[in-house]
């Protein structure tokens, strides 16, 4: 009697014979044979004459191919950014994509600036109409724009220099007074948080300062900002550590001084009332002990 699924037939004979044998190269045959063929597109058999291979199908007329000039460029482009990518990954936790990545950016930037630039390259030709505009999802314009916004939204240019080459002073003061504070937690982490609080609440309040000023005059960036998190976080939640805030002082003596106002306001409402009944009953009675006066007065005469 003929089989109807000859194909499942021959996939449940490969899987009895893997089981006492080595199936090395059983895997290819076997997802061969399983295939499912599809009902409207046949494939191509030996016999039959193929017009070209499949691979040749990807080949296009050299006036549409991009140049060996901006196809240099795009590979450039394509390293760059895999290398800016990769430290930004590695620089994720805890946040440093701006101290770390600026040169990596910088270099990504260059490439992407060369690329839509209106400027002729070799043989007088533009890349930007054939690498950026060619397509309608715009593959190179995408990928940079996606990047650049997330450079955008850490605030990096407020921490790096312009063209890309180093920090900004403010920047790595702040780096340097973070690393000593701490330091100075490794330094006493290990005993009494007593002690840590007391001893390193100078260095604490010092990078407290000096965030709060660049925070005023937004010099700062995402690491920056991290940095500060952590060590707040260090400092109150891990070491249990705190002291009064300078600018927690006004607002204590405000509500201070509202809370009294109403109890001051009533005193010296009383105050002032009990001093007009004296002013009004002091003539009364020197009314009535003059007029006494003369009473006794008329009687001894």
């Amino acid at each position: 009697m003929p089989l109807k699924y000859p194909n499942l037939f021959l996939t449940a004979w490969v899987l009895y014979s893997c089981a006492f044998a080595s199936c090395e190269g059983a895997n290819v045959t076997l997802y061969a044979s399983a295939a499912v063929e599809s009902p409207v597109f046949k494939p191509a058999t030996a016999a039959e004459d193929s017009p070209a291979p499949l691979s040749l199908l990807s080949a296009f007329p050299d006036d549409l191919e991009v140049s060996d000039y901006c196809g240099e460029l795009l590979r450039l482009f394509g390293q760059r950014y895999v290398a800016y990518v990769n430290c930004l990954v590695t620089s994720a936790r805890p946040v440093k994509v701006c101290q770390n990545c600026f040169g990596a950016y910088g270099n990504l930037v260059t490439t992407f600036t060369n690329i839509s630039s209106d400027q002729l390259g070799p043989g007088n030709e533009s890349c930007r109409d054939s690498l950026l505009r060619s397509d309608r999802l715009m593959v190179v314009y995408l990928l940079f724009s996606n990047l650049n916004d997330m450079w955008t939204k850490s605030a990096c240019d407020n921490c790096i220099n312009d063209g890309f080459q180093s920090l900004t002073d403010d920047t790595l003061y702040f780096i340097s007074t973070l690393n000593q504070t701490l330091t100075c937690f490794d330094r006493f982490q290990q005993g009494n948080h007593t002690e840590l609080c007391r001893n390193c609440k100078s260095a604490y309040k010092s990078l407290n300062e000096l965030y709060s000023g660049m925070e005023k005059n937004d010099t700062m960036c995402i690491d920056i900002e991290d940095g500060m998190n952590m060590t707040r976080r260090l400092w109150s939640k891990n070491f249990k550590c705190s002291f009064p805030r300078e600018e927690t002082v006004p607002v204590i003596a405000v509500s201070a001084f509202m809370l009294f106002l109403p109890i001051i306001f009533y005193l010296s409402s009383f105050l002032h009332s009990e001093q007009k009944k004296r002013k009004l009953i002091h003539p009364k009675r020197a009314k009535s002990y003059a007029s006494s006066l003369v009473n006794i007065q008329d009687k001894q005469s």
